[in-house]
């Protein structure tokens, strides 16, 4: 469980209004989109869509987390960001910060690239099975990106279009739709090209007809989360958080990270930058925030229990030697799937 799990999610030791919001149902918040900044950004992907000519607008509604019901062309947006609150409260609660006005757009772009693919049934062709490959792999939460890839785009941090081809679509749809993306000229003499180019004749093919596919299936939407937010949270931090193995050699590099003799807590010191840190290792190396997170909070334990310390005037030095570690790290579980081999 998370540090910031901990550390927050119970309800004595958060504010009044907290504890209130945190024992209450998620169902029972009335959360909705019409009238909150949400509204305007989903707006903003249809006006995108439109210009791009693309008649299909896909249905948006509050869900527990990003994502469209398999071959279903809605697109569910995670309930946090609906309310301001709700939003401080994600990246307290799990130390990852919910994603602002331009995450949201470009994960609202990722996710109708999957809604137009379900509502034209694009996997099930086969020029679609030739350019991304067969839809029907196994689709599991932990992938092997392969770093810098020219095979792929780069849309969402993480080397998410090496996931699964129905997400390679997606991300490569999203980058085409992106106003100013460029891509003509970003991907031109690399294999990305090819599937950029398939997705411009895809639009063009079928940007203008109805779709194939109508249904408005929700899965998980906000109205049946009959649960508390203080249950969901630490749900979904059990389901998201294992402890990772860690050898006690980390102790040792620890120490030659943070030699200083005196100053500040280097445990307080790597909280204070904990979202920055995980935020970037995660866009260059793909490791999933989760994993990452749970990495995080063994060597936060770590650092504490050696006491170790950093000195004011190396504070900047010691944070980039933090991120360079922490990456790789990283790099080495994408590898062999350990962080340290034994």
């Amino acid at each position: 469980m998370s540090i910031y799990m901990k550390d927050l999610s119970r309800p004595r030791r958060a504010t009044e209004k907290r504890q209130d919001l945190l024992l209450q149902k998620i169902s029972d918040l009335e959360l909705k989109i019409p009238g909150t900044r949400l509204e305007a950004l989903v707006n903003e992907l249809y006006r995108e869509l439109e210009n791009s000519g693309i008649t299909f607008k896909p249905r948006a509604y509050l869900s527990d987390e990003w994502g469209c019901p398999q071959g279903v062309p809605v697109i569910g947006i995670p309930f946090y960001l609906a309310d301001p609150e709700l939003r401080k409260l994600e990246g307290k609660l799990t130390g990852i910060e919910a994603e602002s006005e331009s995450e949201t757009l470009m994960y609202l772009r990722h996710e109708a690239g999957h809604a137009f693919n379900y509502a034209y049934r694009l996997y099930k062709k086969e020029e679609w099975k030739k350019t991304f490959g067969e839809y029907s792999q196994p689709y599991g939460e932990a992938y092997r990106a392969s770093p810098f890839s020219a095979r792929y785009v780069r849309h969402i941090p993480g080397w998410y279009a090496q996931k699964h081809p129905d997400d390679d679509f997606a991300e490569t749809f999203a980058v085409w739709l992106t106003p100013g993306s460029n891509w003509q000229k970003i991907y031109a003499e690399t294999p990305a090209l090819k599937k950029l180019l398939y997705v411009d004749r895809a639009i063009k093919r079928y940007g203008k007809i109805p779709p194939a596919i109508n249904s408005a299936k929700m899965d998980r939407p906000v109205q049946k989360l009959n649960i508390t937010l203080d249950t969901w949270y630490e749900t979904k931090s059990e389901t998201k958080h294992s402890r990772p193995k860690l050898n006690s050699i980390i102790g040792s590099d620890l120490q030659q990270l943070f030699p200083g003799k005196r100053g500040r807590s280097a445990a307080k010191v790597l909280l204070a930058n904990r979202i920055l840190l995980i935020r970037e290792v995660n866009r260059w190396t793909g490791l999933d925030r989760h994993i990452l997170d749970s990495l995080f909070d063994e060597l936060l334990l770590t650092a504490e229990s050696l006491s170790l310390k950093i000195e004011a005037r190396q504070k900047q030095v010691r944070l980039v030697s933090a991120a360079a570690f922490l990456a790789a790290l990283a790099t080495n579980f994408q590898i062999s799937g350990y962080f340290i081999q034994e």
